[in-house]
């Protein structure tokens, strides 16, 4: 009986390529370097496709607007955010049901410093900075709308809120020390 003949060579390193071939039409997506759950060796990466639709700091890193020390700080302010808000929780089915109340859980110690950390940050900011981050890095907003919210449509304002916002993503990243004094003033002098 003849033996079948393969037009195709296997090799190992196809064999894990987990990548989708096929996007929606309308998806954003960036790739990315990422730690590989499967290798052997610590510290072995792979590419992974990230979805940066409603990420607009994920969306400025993929297009390299802004720099790894200013991500890290933009992710480390939403991370704190996210851990000191109280927001609605959602309802325990297993507690015995009363009459609705629930009684107020205690603040955490990890919540209480990541406070004293966004209040450093507020203060490190000043109101419009704080307001500006906030809005971009919690709400999602674009800078069209953030002009919009401050009923000033033009480009110019869209240009002076971009320009600000990449300062306070400085500023973050020194607060949260992933970067130093002279590392932003390098950069700075490079725009």
């Amino acid at each position: 009986m003849a033996r079948a003949r393969r037009n195709k060579s296997y090799r190992l390193a196809e064999i894990y390529d987990r990548r989708s071939r096929e996007v929606p039409f309308n998806a954003e997506v960036a790739e990315v370097e990422v730690d590989n759950p499967l290798a052997l060796d610590p510290g072995e990466k792979i590419v992974a496709i990230r979805s940066v639709r409603g990420d607009p700091l994920g969306r400025l890193h993929a297009h390299h607007q802004i720099d790894e020390a200013q991500y890290r700080g933009g992710r480390a302010f939403q991370n704190d955010w996210e851990t000191a808000e109280r927001g609605p929780q959602a309802v325990d089915p297993t507690r015995e049901y009363v009459d609705g109340a629930r009684s107020r859980e205690p603040v955490t110690e990890s919540q209480r410093q990541a406070v004293l950390r966004l209040n450093r940050v507020e203060r490190e900011l000043g109101t419009d900075g704080a307001a500006l981050v906030h809005d971009v890095l919690v709400l999602g907003l674009t800078m069209d709308q953030i002009g919009q919210r401050r009923a000033v449509r033009t480009q110019r304002w869209n240009d002076y809120f971009a320009r600000r916002f990449r300062e306070c993503l400085d500023r973050l990243a020194l607060v949260y020390g992933f970067a130093t004094k002279g590392m932003t003033q390098r950069a700075e002098r490079r725009r």
